[in-house]
């Protein structure tokens, strides 16, 4: 049996990556998703091996692509500009691809990287958290001048919490619907407010 053309693949992602936004991981079985894509259940364990690693492929691809669009939003000459960009790409990302940042923000990637994920997807799992991690300091740095942890925590108040906090209702709603100008408003004030108090001193204890 011939291998399925690669854009017959990301076909089948994309269908994958709409079910999982609709109806969750635990919702999307190989019947399931060849009945939606219109392709023998056979071409999915022929292109991907399992069901398991199909779903990881789907969380990997969208969340590679959702980081790609990040850094580029985060290229920005001033400090507070970049992390502002950081944190409105789920707002970006949900206009560009709406099924993709929703399965992002409303599914836990632990339904979809599971401990069967296959080694090949489990080190591109790890790339990805290290390219993540490297850009959270990178940003860091360029705000305060430091590397360590308090301060990284701050910044990933910006971009990862504050963003979850205020896009997850709106992309939980209807398809369609995305982020509404007044909610980004909100982020960016948000933002600018914690920016605006430096991080804790990383040499105080705790018990400070």
């Amino acid at each position: 049996m011939p291998r399925p053309r690669v854009h017959d693949l990301d076909a089948l992602l994309d269908t994958a990556e709409r079910l999982v936004a609709e109806v969750g991981a635990a919702g999307v079985t190989a019947r399931s998703l060849a009945a939606a894509a219109g392709v023998p259940n056979g071409t999915i364990y022929h292109a991907f091996g399992s069901i398991t690693a199909l779903l990881g492929r789907v969380w990997l691809r969208a969340a590679g692509d959702f980081l790609d669009l990040q850094i580029e939003l985060a290229d920005q000459a001033d400090p507070v500009d970049a992390v502002l960009g950081a944190a409105s790409t789920p707002a970006v990302f949900a206009q560009r691809r709406p099924a993709a940042a929703r399965m992002l923000l409303l599914v836990k990637r632990e339904q979809l990287l599971g401990p069967d994920l296959p080694a090949e997807l489990a080190d591109d799992l790890l790339a990805l958290d290290k390219r993540v991690v490297s850009l959270l300091i990178r940003l860091t740095h360029r705000m305060w001048g430091r590397r360590d942890g308090p301060a990284v925590e701050v910044l990933t108040t910006c971009v990862v919490d504050l963003p979850t906090a205020l896009f997850r209702r709106a992309l939980s709603g209807p398809p369609g619907d995305g982020v509404s100008a007044d909610t980004r408003r909100r982020l960016e004030a948000a933002v600018r407010a914690v920016l605006a108090i430096d991080p804790p001193d990383h040499h105080r204890s705790t018990k400070d």
